[in-house]
């Protein structure tokens, strides 16, 4: 980053920013820090996050709020039953002149939210995991590239499942953090009513821009991580692979199938990230400990006898740490 003389003065800048981040997203959106904290260095590490929580938590406000104090272009998609693949890229429409002209979906914008992606049937699904891993879109041959940075949140509905189509093990592998969404408690909830049933309403900053987001993001990437966290990453991920020499009691007894490489490339990015936003300079393994939760729970498939004996995802990631 051009501005900073050194990398170090770089992340001391990014941990500034992280807290003026917060305080500002603290206006709207009273408690959820760790939501806020997981959603934040999923942006920083360019990736996208699933928002798994009952209806009414404020996941499209949160959303919404960060996009504002980071200035970028924010839209927000409703999956339904009905919604086409051309009604989230774009399609091709014949204008005056009879020559065909491509208008942009509403996937062109710097933050997604992709408002209960399990609503939507598989070819849907598809075409809006396709731009999040080719940050392009292709229309009748053509390509279109998606703007920089490119972020989605997606969100799900844990109950009725009535009329959903589950997202398969290998779509949900393309979101970085799975990011759950609990109930606030009675403080905080007593805050968010007088917040939101007065007429006040409060002002926000835009804090980052786009060239920034851009320039933190190749920052994250240079940060140095020793060989003994790097392989303690990679020792959690083929932990949970069942059948494996590396597989743990736990992981033998209660799981399907295990996290494949792109956890351990999750684990080590996100705790580049979870550091600088801390103002440390590499990671630990307390950091890849902090988001290893994030990372795994939607990687790993229990079986029949995890199920039967009422054993959790958490439980399971509990046990390997």
């Amino acid at each position: 980053m051009t501005q900073f003389k050194s990398d170090v003065e770089a992340v001391d800048a990014l941990a500034q920013a992280y807290k003026d981040l917060s305080s500002e997203i603290g206006k709207v959106i009273v408690g959820q820090d760790d939501v806020v904290r997981a959603v934040i260095i999923t942006l920083f590490s360019n990736g996208h996050a699933l928002l798994v929580g009952v209806p009414g938590l404020a996941k499209t406000l949160l959303v919404s709020t960060i996009a504002e104090v980071l200035d970028l272009d924010f839209k927000r998609i409703q999956f339904t039953p009905d919604l086409m693949p051309s009604d989230i890229t774009g399609n091709e429409i014949l204008d005056e002149e009879r020559r065909f002209r491509f208008t942009r979906g509403p996937v062109f914008a710097n933050i997604v939210l992709a408002d209960e992606i399990n609503r939507t049937p598989p070819k849907t699904q598809a075409a809006l995991l396709e731009a999040m891993q080719e940050r392009a879109v292709t229309v009748s041959g053509q390509r279109h590239v998606l703007p920089s940075p490119f972020f989605v949140l997606a969100t799900q509905n844990p109950i009725e499942q009535e009329g959903t189509y589950p997202l398969p093990e290998a779509q949900l592998d393309r979101f970085m953090f799975n990011i759950p969404l609990t109930y606030p408690s009675y403080e905080q909830e007593v805050e968010v009513v007088k917040q939101t049933t007065s007429s006040s309403a409060a002002e926000l900053k835009h804090i980052l821009s786009a060239e920034q987001i851009l320039g933190y993001q190749q920052l994250i990437r240079k940060i140095p991580v020793s060989d003994n966290v790097l392989e303690y990453a990679v020792g959690l991920a083929t932990k949970t692979r069942p059948g494996t020499q590396h597989a743990t009691q736990e992981a033998s007894n209660y799981l399907a199938w295990g996290a494949g490489p792109r956890a351990s490339q999750y684990l080590v990015l996100g705790a580049k990230c979870h550091a600088a936003l801390r103002g440390k300079y590499s990671p630990d393994i307390e950091d890849v400990q902090a988001i290893a939760n994030l990372v795994l729970r939607h990687r790993i498939v229990r079986n029949y006898k995890a199920e039967a004996e009422g054993v959790s995802e958490e439980n399971i990631i509990e046990a390997l740490l």
